[in-house]
Formats: C-alpha cells, sequence, structure tokens
C-alpha cells in the first residue's frame, strides 16, 4: 500500500505521547488490510479506503469521495478507530465484541462505529489487525451496498 503524503504529514504533526501508538495502528492496519484499499485522508483523520477506481459511486454522504472502511484519529482524549464494518454489519460486531472481551483487558468503549482507547497501552494491534483482514473490498462494498438498499 502505497503512503498518502497527507497522512505522512498527519503523523508528524501528532503529540510524541501519540506517535508510537498511532504509528503501531498504522503500521498494522496497512499491513492487515486485504489488498486493494487505498490510504487517504477522509473527513481530517487518515483512512483506508475503497478507491473510486474499484467503486465509482463512492460514499453516499459524499459524492466523489471514496467509501471508507476504517479510520484513525488521535482526539484530546483518546485514540479512536472508526471501522465502518462493525457499525454495518452485526455478526462483525458480535465477533469483535466477544474477542475483545476474551482479552481481559477492561471494557470496550465502543458508540457505532467509533472504537475509542484513552489507554494507549491497552489497544490490541493484533486483534485490530484481525478485525481489518476479515474485511475484503468486494465483501465491504457488498456490505456496504446491502445496508444502504434496506434504507
Amino acid at each position: 500500500m502505497e503512503s498518502d503524503p497527507a497522512v505522512d504529514a498527519y503523523f508528524a504533526a501528532l503529540p510524541a505521547d501519540r506517535q508510537e501508538p498511532m504509528r503501531q495502528l498504522r503500521e498494522t492496519l496497512r499491513a492487515s488490510l486485504p489488498p486493494g484499499y487505498e490510504e487517504t485522508m477522509t473527513s481530517g483523520m487518515p483512512g483506508y479506503v475503497v478507491p473510486l477506481a474499484t467503486f465509482p459511486a463512492g460514499y453516499h454522504t459524499t459524492p466523489g469521495k471514496p467509501l471508507p472502511l476504517v479510520s484513525i484519529a488521535s482526539t484530546k482524549t483518546a485514540i479512536a478507530v472508526y471501522h465502518m464494518g462493525v457499525y454495518a454489519d452485526a455478526e462483525l460486531l458480535a465477533w469483535f465484541t466477544q474477542a475483545y472481551a476474551d482479552l481481559g483487558i477492561g471494557r470496550l468503549d465502543i458508540g457505532k462505529s467509533c472504537i475509542r482507547f484513552k489507554n494507549p497501552q491497552k489497544i490490541p494491534y493484533a486483534l485490530l489487525g484481525e478485525l481489518a483482514a476479515k474485511v475484503a473490498p468486494a465483501a465491504w462494498v457488498a456490505t456496504y451496498e446491502r445496508t444502504r438498499a434496506g434504507r
């Protein structure tokens, strides 16, 4: 996966205490996502998207923008992982919730697609890599179209 200069700039501007956990999260996602995703800035944060060349319809809320799957951000209070798949796919959410609980590292702080980690030492990189690996671009497009059709 090619590096996006805008994403590189985002990482360079992070506070010192967020540099390492965010770098590790980025590397985990880049290594784990199935082929076909692209790294880009999306909604002001690094994201991994199905490119328009693959899915020309793009994201319904922002015409002309690629379909996002996962984005990451360093906020004032947490490191956040926005995974659209856990929002759109109840089975994927159930799997992730159980797998997180099985780690025994505390309560899962999640809302819709946002998974928050207030303590960077408790970010389950391997589990987030597993989550990323579960959603190939074609499967994500199919899920996205199915959920959009149901609305």
